[in-house]
């Protein structure tokens, strides 16, 4: 699997999978570094996160927008669609990746939370122009 296939299962894995199929897309001793919360460091508990993350925002689906890469490092775009009090919602944030031995090893997010917003993105880009955002759109338009 090429590591743009990888990302792009992580983030299948973190909408609908279980805290292990997020987990062995990670290196053991991977971490997941963060603007809005501490580290998250180690295969299981990534996995865990991302479940607990997936259900406090009512079935959140990650979408990759944009990746670039190469070898042993890639930087991509996403968006994450979830429901705040029944209101859909997308933050949009970037991810920088290392990658070790086939597995993502580490994650820098880059990203803006409020709890009382929860939608944040790019002050006024135009993501419904752009078609490497066409995919986003359709998800957020859906149920």
């Amino acid at each position: 699997m090429n590591h743009r296939d990888l990302v792009d299962s992580y983030f299948s894995s973190c909408s609908e999978g279980t805290a292990d199929d997020i987990a062995r897309h990670f290196c053991d001793e991977a971490v997941v570094y963060d603007l809005n919360v501490a580290p998250v460091r180690g295969a299981a508990a990534i996995g865990d996160f991302y479940v607990q993350v997936r259900g406090q925002w009512g079935g959140a689906r990650w979408v990759l927008d944009t990746y670039l890469g190469d070898d042993h490092h890639a930087a991509g775009e996403w968006s994450m669609h979830g429901l705040a009090e029944g209101a859909p919602f997308v933050v949009r944030g970037s991810e920088h990746y290392e990658f070790r031995d086939g597995r993502i090893a580490e994650i820098r997010q880059y990203w803006k939370f409020d709890r009382k917003r929860p939608g944040v993105a790019l002050r006024d880009f135009p993501y419904s122009q752009d078609d490497r955002f066409s995919t986003t759109q359709a998800a957020a338009d859906a149920p």
